[in-house]
């Protein structure tokens, strides 16, 4: 591997995709500490960094004959990316938990029918998944459920950007139709 660590990025991604697995090993070894540091500084969890930059990895040895030089930012651009999908959802979790607790507060539910709601809720949900097209709950479980984005699904099912907009818009519509009664009731 001697060799391997004296060539510049572009070459060992050259390298890489013409089979060689340690070059693989090069490029890991190069840029996982600064891509871990970076998703660290950003998302402030060791472990979620690990999970973001080992995503990252995971990615670039699927995709590896779809990059193009420069390597690094594919690294950079692929963490950043989900660095923002894991933000994104962060968010969205705590907005659900402020939400819940308000209306805890204010409803006098106690904790033992709270879970059942939610697991009722919950099976509600999946219920609706599973109904859906196919196609369509394809879409909307890597949308929904692995926090890929347009772009990532596009790529991963050879289908526009757009369709899948269109398709996780559809997706949303018919559960909120579907959960309407559900939510109305409580």
């Amino acid at each position: 591997m001697g060799q391997l660590s004296d060539i510049s990025d572009d070459e060992l991604l050259g390298v890489f995709q013409s089979g060689d697995p340690k070059a693989y090993r090069q490029i890991y070894d190069r840029f996982w500490p600064l891509l871990y540091r970076h998703a660290r500084n950003m998302l402030r969890n060791e472990e979620e960094a690990k999970d973001v930059v080992q995503e990252v990895f995971t990615t670039l040895w699927i995709k590896k004959n779809e990059i193009k030089p420069p390597v690094a930012a594919f690294l950079y651009s692929a963490t950043r990316n989900r660095i923002l999908n894991q933000i994104k959802h962060l968010k969205i979790e705590a907005r659900y938990m402020e939400q819940r607790k308000v209306v805890l507060e204010h409803s006098g539910v106690s904790l033992a029918d709270e879970q059942v709601i939610e697991r009722d809720f919950a099976r509600l949900i999946e219920a609706g998944i599973q109904s859906l097209p196919p196609k369509m709950r394809r879409i909307f479980e890597l949308s929904r459920k692995e926090f890929k984005t347009h772009q990532e699904i596009s790529d991963e099912l050879n289908i526009s950007s757009l369709t899948v907009k269109r398709q996780v818009s559809n997706a949303l519509t018919i559960l909120k139709n579907k959960l309407n009664s559900f939510l109305i009731f409580f």
